[in-house]
């Protein structure tokens, strides 16, 4: 793909790629096209390159529904393999979902800040799949090795005509979730010692509050624009997209760093 590829054209390409690996390769090396652009003030164009309607996947993970995946054990070694296949398929799927609301909503006009924002984010997803699939190796084992969950894109096909939508449920709502989840990892795979796995799930934790910091900031910014209310309007998406309500316990601490205030989440709460 050679430097006049527009932004979209990237976006695409990261998309139609099915190998994990070589997928956030791909991920990295255009972030990084369009970072050095930026700071060259020689910005790519936006284009208008469609979106595929799934991104292309590799043939193995099995992808099976919710209820149909196998119970994990958290306290043994193949239950912990188990848990970090799991985290490098939400990573896999957070590549692709960042790319995708790039191209998908491309005919909306957004500051260049917005573009700035989200291939950062498929950058830093790219790197949070490849540490875990380190992890895995280390532990003998491989991303593809178990089945993973089919429901992960299901918000991205829901909400596929919806920008604020996209915005509400992704960032804020499944990425908030990790915000809520990761700590208690941490402290799993401390108590066992494994230290590579450790300290790649405190580089997610860390870069993760960014993420929905993003999400919350554009909703923000769009309600803005249409002098909507903020509160009133992510209640009402996520009460449309989001079935069954979020889950206590939050993260208040780090929800908060990321811009999305108790009275966001606790009135969802089921």
């Amino acid at each position: 793909m050679s430097h006049a590829a527009t932004l979209t054209d990237m976006a695409v390409d990261v998309l139609s790629t099915a190998d994990g690996r070589k997928k956030t390769e791909k991920s990295r090396s255009h972030a990084a096209t369009w970072q050095a652009a930026r700071e060259n003030d020689q910005p790519i164009a936006l284009g208008s390159a469609p979106a595929p309607a799934h991104p292309a996947r590799p043939a193995k993970p099995e992808l099976l529904s919710p209820r149909d995946m196998p119970k994990r054990k958290p306290g043994t070694p193949t239950g912990r393999q188990a848990m970090l296949h799991a985290i490098a398929h939400i990573e896999l799927n957070a590549v692709d979902l960042h790319w995708d609301i790039i191209a998908r909503f491309a005919h909306i006009r957004m500051p260049m800040g917005f573009y700035d924002d989200w291939v950062r984010a498929a950058d830093d997803e790219a790197k949070h799949f490849n540490l875990l699939c380190d992890c895995l190796e280390t532990a003998g084992s491989f991303y593809g090795a178990l089945p993973a969950h089919g429901g992960m894109w299901r918000a991205a096909d829901d909400t596929a005509e919806d920008f604020l939508g996209r915005l509400a449920i992704v960032p804020m709502v499944l990425e908030a979730r990790g915000l809520d989840v990761t700590p208690g990892m941490i402290q799993l795979f401390e108590k066992v010692d494994e230290q590579q796995t450790v300290d790649a799930l405190k580089i997610i934790y860390a870069e993760e509050v960014s993420h929905v910091a993003y999400g919350s900031k554009w909703f923000n910014f769009c309600c803005g624009r249409e002098d909507a209310d903020p509160k009133e309007v992510f209640h009402a998406l996520v009460r449309k997209y989001f079935k069954g309500g979020l889950k206590p316990p939050f993260n208040e601490e780090k929800r908060a760093e990321a811009g999305i205030p108790p009275d966001f989440y606790w009135p969802l709460v089921d």
